[in-house]
């Protein structure tokens, strides 16, 4: 499968799961015919109870609902929760859901990271953002800061054929023969309302977001903002990024400054030597824990998706972003992380840069060779093929399964 740019599109920016979830739930509240959701993680809180219902009344509609969950990212829906939906009809998978082995859980690499929504085949949403109270402002100070888009439009067929195609009995087959690598397309006629659906596998399009990323930060040549949760990124982008800034491009990096994970500002932080003596502008963000994974370059291109700028979204999980080309979504998407940078962040400077050590400088050369190799070291990782696996509906008892056969039966004469 092979996408284009698609002209004639209506994207909408949803910032924060306060945007998100009541455009979500209003969608599939009017769904008249199908309903496709994946998410790497569905909570059994406020959030994801509405999600419930709002599926639940769909399915007992008629409309036909597909679901699949990542196995790693949500483990513990409890039955009851399960049961209730596919009961109503709805088809609920697990993408890889393993067995703990002693009580952790061995599913750890090649997770379904993707966060996507299509309804009836018109409308989709596409980001960073799961269905758990924790993107929700008035979670408080861990409410994590993210994105979402709702888009409608010819590139909509894209998303949609796409999750279709990962449905059981739609699979196109795999052939060793035919992996090859996806060049990052250039837009033919720039214009406005245009988007790109790109995603990440294992197979055929390995590092297509990386090559869309790479290739944004070679045209750029005024602006790039790039605000990532997870940013430790391979050696061609971080050297992409210095050699933006040092053509004259301003390069401005988010990152988190209150990470929900403390190893992630670890990480990021071993980076900041080589970007901010490059000429790169790093911000921490300090308000809440940054979960986004957007970019914007320029007056026109933006990208908004689940891939973050790590080993694991960039060389093992499933990723989807949508690219867009237009001038209106990139200045409100700019106005947002602006807004960001001046009221919620700190500039990194050399107080914040580990000092020049013989220690620092150790640290520093395995940071970089392992960046420069590891899409070939992650490759060793755990190299199972994950399943599908669809939730059967729970067996109804035999007494009630013979009260409804009487019903049914009642008045019919012989």
């Amino acid at each position: 499968m092979k996408n284009n740019w698609r002209d004639g599109n209506r994207i909408e920016l949803l910032v924060n799961g306060d945007e998100l979830f009541p455009a979500v739930f209003e969608a599939i509240d009017n769904a008249r015919n199908t309903v496709i959701l994946e998410t790497f993680i569905w909570f059994e809180d406020s959030v994801g109870k509405r999600l419930h219902k709002t599926i639940l009344d769909a399915a007992k509609r008629g409309v036909s609902i597909d679901v699949l969950l990542d196995g790693y990212g949500s483990p513990d829906l409890s039955d009851e929760f399960v049961n209730q939906l596919t009961s109503a009809g709805v088809k609920f998978r697990y993408y890889d859901p393993r067995p703990p082995l002693f009580g952790m859980r061995t599913n750890v690499f090649r997770r379904m990271h993707r966060k996507l929504v299509v309804v009836d085949g018109q409308l989709a949403f596409i980001g960073g953002i799961n269905y758990s109270a924790e993107h929700m402002i008035d979670y408080g100070p861990e409410a994590k800061q993210d994105y979402a888009v709702r888009v409608e439009g010819p590139v909509v067929d894209d998303i949609s054929g796409f999750m279709v195609s990962n449905l059981p009995g739609h699979e196109s087959p795999r052939r060793w023969w035919g992996r090859r690598r996806h060049r990052a397309q250039d837009n033919p006629m720039p214009g406005e309302a245009q988007a790109l659906f790109v995603w990440r596998d294992n197979d055929q399009h390995r590092d297509d977001i990386e090559r869309y990323y790479l290739k944004m930060l070679s045209n750029a040549k005024q602006e790039v903002i790039i605000a990532n949760a997870y940013f430790f990124p391979g050696y061609r982008l971080l050297h992409a990024m210095r050699n933006a800034a040092r053509r004259g491009v301003k390069v401005k990096l988010i990152v988190q400054g209150e990470p929900d994970m403390p190893i992630v500002k670890v990480g990021a932080r071993l980076l900041y030597n080589y970007l901010v003596k490059g000429g790169v502008d790093v911000y921490e963000y300090l308000r809440r824990p940054l979960h986004g994974k957007v970019a914007l370059m320029d007056d026109h291109w933006a990208t908004v998706g689940s891939s973050n700028l790590d080993p694991l979204s960039l060389s093992l999980n499933l990723e989807a972003n949508l690219i867009v080309y237009d001038l209106n979504f990139n200045q409100q998407l700019r106005e947002n992380l602006s807004q960001l940078i001046s009221e919620d962040c700190q500039q990194v400077d050399e107080s914040l840069i580990p000092k020049r050590t013989w220690w620092n400088l150790g640290k520093s050369v395995v940071v970089f060779h392992f960046l420069r190799h590891f899409p070939a070291l992650v490759g060793w990782l755990p190299g199972h093929t994950p399943r599908l696996s669809l939730v059967e509906p729970p067996v109804q008892p035999e007494m009630e399964t013979q009260d409804r056969v009487d019903s049914d039966n009642e008045g019919v004469k012989l």
